[in-house]
C-alpha cells in the first residue's frame, strides 16, 4: 500500500505551519513553509503567517 503526503509540517523547529508538499519551499532537503522560514530567517523574524510564534 503506497500512501501519498499532501501536507507536511514546516521543517522550521519554532514554526507550526503546515504546508501542502506542492506549495513548500524546499531548502536543505527538507520542505518549508515559506522563504523566511526557508533562509533560517535572514531577513526577519516570524513566517508571517497568522497564529504563528516562529521566531526563527
Amino acid at each position: 500500500m503506497t500512501v501519498a503526503v499532501e501536507m507536511v509540517k514546516c521543517a522550521c523547529a519554532d514554526c507550526v505551519c503546515v504546508v501542502s508538499t506542492a506549495k513548500a519551499i524546499e531548502a536543505e532537503g527538507r520542505l518549508f513553509c515559506g522563504d523566511n522560514c526557508a533562509d533560517h530567517h535572514a531577513q526577519s523574524a516570524g513566517c508571517d503567517h497568522a497564529g504563528c510564534p516562529c521566531h526563527g
